[in-house]
């Protein structure tokens, strides 16, 4: 398929039921929230996320977490490095072409061409930065959270102490229930710089709608976080028929009536208001 040609926007909405979506390492590992008690979702967790399941399809990835390291190289840099068609660039340092740099990442990494990537790495003269089409909005939550903290006991040997060692004290967060709401787009001025295309997508859709798939932990144990909806919408041009915001709020989440702590997906009606001339695709999340 070609370069990107129609604007895309898209949506999706997640359940959490007892999960810790996504820890806040200044604040003890809380679940992420705001000063008014939505929760929140970064969009750096999120692009993660839709990494790793990019690499689950065999698609080449430059920004590997520690736990999702499938080449074995240890920093960016290195990875740089051992490809042979940026690496060769990276070495001519101040006679490298940046252009063919640029055109070489794009086309080697679907996350740089998607999300990009700044490439500058000390003891290296060429520094590049690239600018992704692809865009993801940090998710919150339709209505406040409820947080539960408990306490736990960790167990731990150390090799070569006699018996056992005293058992240490800490503590585990999780969300009870949230429904939060993904929005992203993709453009189709900066598709056409990296070479983004009409299959690429496709992948980043399919990525979103199984985004919970090989994703479980003890912080977020197997269903407990799913995507239950993905509205897909393809505008007729570059520009978009409307605007991202007027796209993403033509899909309304409140709570039935009678309701006052939803425990549920159920316990919410989701009304989606259809915008003259622009048609939306509709999934049913993995």
């Amino acid at each position: 398929m070609g370069v990107l040609q129609n604007k895309i926007d898209f949506e999706a909405i997640i359940v959490v039921n007892n999960a810790n979506c996504n820890g806040d390492p200044l604040n003890g590992n809380m679940p992420r929230a705001t000063y008014d008690g939505y929760g929140e979702i970064s969009d750096v967790c999120l692009k993660r996320k839709i990494r790793n399941r990019l690499l689950d399809e065999g698609e080449k990835i430059f920004v590997q977490s520690d736990d999702k390291n499938i080449d074995g190289y240890k920093s960016l840099k290195a990875r740089a490095e051992a490809d042979l068609t940026f690496g060769a660039e990276l070495k001519k340092g101040k006679k490298a072409d940046r252009d063919k740099a640029y055109e070489i990442a794009c086309k080697e990494w679907m996350d740089v061409r998607s999300f990009g990537q700044v490439f500058a790495f000390k003891g290296s003269a060429l520094s590049l930065g690239v600018r992704g089409p692809v865009s993801i909005h940090p998710a919150f939550s339709v209505d406040p959270v409820d947080i539960t903290s408990i306490q736990i006991t960790k167990s731990v040997n150390s090799e070569g102490e006699e018996g056992k060692s005293s058992d240490t004290m800490g503590m585990k967060h999780r969300v009870d229930f949230g429904v939060y709401r993904l929005k992203g787009s993709i453009n189709v001025q900066l598709a056409e710089k990296t070479g983004f295309t009409e299959d690429d997508a496709e992948k980043i859709k399919e990525a979103v709608r199984t985004l919970f798939v090989n994703d479980c932990s003890s912080a977020r144990p197997d269903g407990s976080m799913e995507i239950y909806k993905l509205y897909w919408w393809k505008h007729n041009c570059k520009i978009g028929q409307y605007s991202s915001k007027k796209v993403h709020d033509s899909v309304e989440i409140v709570k039935k009536e009678n309701v006052d702590s939803p425990k549920s997906i159920d316990d919410y009606q989701i009304v989606r208001h259809d915008l003259d001339g622009l048609e939306v695709q509709e999934y049913e999340g993995l």
